[in-house]
Formats: structure tokens, C-alpha cells, sequence
């Protein structure tokens, strides 16, 4: 992308993908030309605007953009000093852009892309979607592979101790399936399922943890239970607590999505 936005020496470009048509209102749907100039931006219509030939495609911004940083801080102040604007790059900011700017569309996912084979690209600005995104890479050929030796991901690593997987004091097993843990992690008879566990979470003897995103040193105590969660950093769950098993309850205290997951959020303290 950085290659084709230096080649064409636009003012911006945009990356792109087209996505079914009902779920193009969710994004912002742009038209280009044969140049791969956008023409027309809407910022989640509610009738999207279908590409030509293919009725039931819209092309969508993906929420990446490439500007020079003297155009990005002119931009910027010229929308800071407006008090029409939202100050949104999708409202606000590209759609004015392409009637002053010379704003190019870049295809994600063609035979010149990184990842031509899959388009693999998830939209993580909901609960639910972040929640599914993670899910996914635990199923047996997920939709991404995170061990592609040709691909990797460049994130920062902690330097942690092993992942670790044993029984508690009682000699009552500890058991992992079916989930991706980080390093530091410490199962102490505990059992986890169909979850993703960051780093240095810690699962006490009889706990469990069921379709469920733990974040850094989140500590489920001795016996507690939890499913269809997603528990921030450093939090602990009490002994013999239960999340995401009474959606009542589980509204009085948390943020519950619109599809049932629970958020424990970061500094809460159980009574």
C-alpha cells in the first residue's frame, strides 16, 4: 500500500475492500473511477451504494489511510478549526477530501497485496466483533494463521516464563483445550476451554473458564466460573464467583453486549 500511495502520488490513499452488500452500512462506502480515484464517501449509509456490475457488493473503506505528514497536520488543522465538523476522518475529513484532494482507492487483497489468498481483515470496533474475531483464530483452520514463519506479527513480547499446566494441591488435573495461552500463563488445576488467555493469567484449582478473553494477570480464584466473558487486565475473580451465568445479574454489575458477553472491566473489585 505505502509502494502503490508513493507511485500514484496522491494527496491520500485509502485502503479498501468489497464486503456484501448487508453488511456495507456498517462501514464507510466509497465509488472510484477507472483510476482508482474515489469519487463518492458515505460514512455508513443506510443504502449503500453497490459496485458496478455486482449488486450484491459495495466497496468499504477499511479504516486505513496513507497522507504525507505536512498534508496530514494541514488536514488537520484546517478540520480542528471548523465547527461543523465532528472532527471524524470518516464523517468529516476524507469526504471533503475528495473534492480538494486527489484521494486514491487501494484494493486490499489483489495479486500486488501482502495477503492475496484470504483478504484476511476484521472489523474489531464492537463487543461482539472483537469477541468473534478472537474466537475464530480457535478454530482448527482458523481464518488466519498467527505461525506463519513468512508472516509474522510484530507486536511487543514481555519476557514471561513458560505457559504452565498442573495440578492443584489436591491433585485435581489441570486441563487446557482447544485455546491459545500466552506465556506466563499458570493453570493450577483449573480447567480452561475454548479461550484466550494473555499473558501471566493465572487459573486457581476448580476454576473455570469457558469461551471466555482473559487479559494480562487477570486471576481466576479457587472455584470460581466463567464463561462467555471477556475479563480486563488485572482483575481478580473471588473464589466461587460465577460471570456469564445469570444475564441478570450479570447486567447489574457489567457492561453485557448485545449477543451476551460479559465485560469485567479493568479496576473492578467484586463484593
Amino acid at each position: 500500500m505505502l509502494r502503490y500511495h508513493r507511485n500514484t502520488k496522491c494527496d491520500v490513499t485509502v485502503a479498501c475492500l468489497d464486503v456484501g452488500i448487508e453488511e456495507a452500512s456498517s462501514f464507510g462506502v466509497m465509488s472510484v473511477d477507472a483510476q482508482s480515484r474515489i469519487r463518492r464517501f458515505h460514512e455508513k449509509p443506510d443504502k449503500p451504494e453497490a459496485m458496478p456490475g455486482d449488486e450484491s457488493r459495495a466497496l468499504v473503506s477499511m479504516g486505513i489511510y496513507l497522507f504525507s505528514t505536512a498534508g496530514l497536520i494541514e488536514i488537520l488543522k484546517n478540520d480542528h478549526e471548523r465547527e461543523d465538523s465532528s472532527h471524524d476522518f470518516g464523517k468529516d475529513i476524507i469526504p471533503r477530501l475528495i473534492n480538494s484532494h486527489d484521494v486514491a482507492a487501494y484494493r486490499f487483497g489483489l495479486m500486488e497485496g501482502r495477503v492475496s489468498p484470504d483478504k484476511y481483515w476484521r472489523d474489531v470496533g464492537t463487543l461482539d466483533s472483537y469477541y468473534q474475531s478472537n474466537m475464530a483464530l480457535l478454530q482448527q483452520v482458523p481464518p488466519i494463521d498467527l505461525y506463519q514463519e513468512s508472516w509474522p506479527i510484530r507486536a511487543y513480547s514481555a519476557q514471561s516464563p513458560p505457559a504452565k499446566i498442573v495440578n492443584g494441591e489436591s491433585g485435581r488435573e489441570g486441563v487446557c483445550s482447544n485455546s491459545i495461552i500466552a506465556s506466563g500463563v499458570l493453570i493450577s488445576g483449573g480447567s480452561v476451554y475454548d479461550s484466550v488467555l494473555f499473558p501471566r493469567v493465572r487459573i486457581d484449582e476448580g476454576a473455570s473458564v469457558c469461551r471466555s478473553i482473559l487479559f494480562e494477570r487477570a486471576h481466576i480464584e479457587k472455584g470460581a466460573r466463567i464463561q462467555n466473558c471477556i475479563v480486563e487486565k488485572n482483575v481478580h475473580v473471588p473464589g466461587h464467583e460465577e460471570v456469564g451465568f445469570d444475564v441478570i445479574k450479570d447486567q447489574q454489575r457489567f457492561t453485557v453486549s448485545q449477543e451476551g458477553i460479559v465485560v469485567v472491566p479493568q479496576g473492578y473489585c467484586f463484593d
